[in-house]
């Protein structure tokens, strides 16, 4: 039972998950590139998606080995 004065419609707003991955989107990196590759990519729509995207496909690619020294 909702609690008085609650949003009794509450599972009707919260939270989805916007983009189709096996794991929440909590951890952030940074890297530094060069301005125009930056204005570039910002440009595109949704250029944060289009970047995990291009991460996951070169780890699947080109995974790490076990003797590289990932932290």
């Amino acid at each position: 039972m909702p609690r008085p004065g609650g949003n009794p419609e509450l599972e009707k707003y919260q939270f989805e998950q916007k983009y189709d991955w096996d794991q929440p989107c909590t951890e952030l990196i940074a890297i530094r590139v060069p301005e125009n590759i930056k204005k570039q990519l910002k440009a595109l729509p949704k250029w944060q998606e289009r970047v995990r995207r291009a991460i996951a496909a070169e780890l699947e690619k080109n995974p790490p080995d076990e003797g590289d020294n990932i932290n």
